[in-house]
This record gives C-alpha cells, sequence and structure tokens, in this order.
C-alpha cells in the first residue's frame, strides 16, 4: 500500500478514542486484529457465515469481517476484551454465565457466541429457548456446544 493510498478512521474501541491510519480495504476484523492487537474477535470463514468475528458497533452485533473499517468512523467498537470493564476483574455476566454452564469447549467461537448474546439480551430475544436459538443462529459452533450455550443465556437472562 502506497502512502498515499492510506487513510484515517478514528474509532472508539472499547472505550479508548483510536486513530488509525490503514488502507480504506482493511475490514473492521483486520483493523482490530492487526493494528490494534485485539484477537478476541476470530478469523472463522471470513464470509460472515460462522459468527466468530462478532463484535458490537454501537450497541448493535455485526460479523467484523464483513464491513470495512473506514465505514465506522465516529462509532463505538466493543470486543470481548473491552465488554468486562470491571477494574476488579469481573466477568460480565453473560461471560460468568458461560463459564458456570460450560458453554465452550474449544473456546474458538466463545468471543463471538458471547458478543451476540449479550446483543441478544439488550435486544430483548431471550424470551424462550427457540428463540435464543433463532436469535443466536448466525454463531457456530464446531464442537457443539449449543444446548450449554442456550442454557448460559437462559441464566443470564434471569429464566
Amino acid at each position: 500500500m502506497a502512502a498515499d493510498e492510506a487513510e484515517v478512521v478514528h474509532l472508539r474501541v472499547n472505550g479508548e478514542a483510536r486513530a488509525l491510519r490503514i488502507d480504506p480495504r482493511v475490514t473492521l476484523l483486520d483493523a482490530l486484529r492487526e493494528t490494534l492487537g485485539l484477537t478476541g474477535p476470530k478469523k472463522g470463514c471470513d464470509l460472515g457465515q460462522c459468527g466468530a468475528c462478532t463484535v458490537l458497533v454501537d450497541g448493535r452485533r455485526i460479523t467484523s469481517c464483513l464491513t470495512f473499517a473506514l465505514m465506522h468512523g465516529g462509532r463505538e467498537v466493543t470486543t470481548i476484551e473491552g465488554l468486562g470493564g470491571d477494574p476488579e476483574g469481573d466477568l460480565h455476566p453473560v461471560q460468568q454465565a458461560f463459564v458456570d454452564h460450560d458453554a465452550f469447549q474449544c473456546g474458538f467461537c466463545t468471543p463471538g457466541q458471547i458478543m451476540s448474546a449479550v446483543a441478544l439480551l439488550a435486544e430483548g430475544h431471550a424470551g424462550d429457548d427457540d428463540e435464543i436459538r433463532e436469535w443466536m443462529s448466525g454463531n457456530l459452533c464446531r464442537c457443539a456446544a449449543y444446548p450449554n450455550i442456550v442454557a448460559a443465556i437462559t441464566a443470564a437472562a434471569g429464566r
């Protein structure tokens, strides 16, 4: 990339203002992983089909592999690294529920699953197990921990 092709994008990532000088073709996922060193969002399919790269942008979940970083200038991006935010190191309630309900095995999909679960709860889509399954259907788990993921979300929802 020639220096004149780079552009600056201003993002607020996990509560911190960041200015990134990047190629306009860089995805949000690659900007987070390669430029900022935030490796929580995973590069799974790179097609937006597995959900491993899920992050929150202004509180809404997106697959970060399908969007350019420049499209999100001035927005708040939250990754799994910024989810807790507790100075005592306590886990976010959804993270704790995933631990309590063994809602992961290999852990590769876990950050994306948790970020989707946080959004699902904020959106009010945890009425029953079928609704949770439907709204989490964009996040794949190759280890098939789905029953425990649903149990964790149910617990985090207070049901």
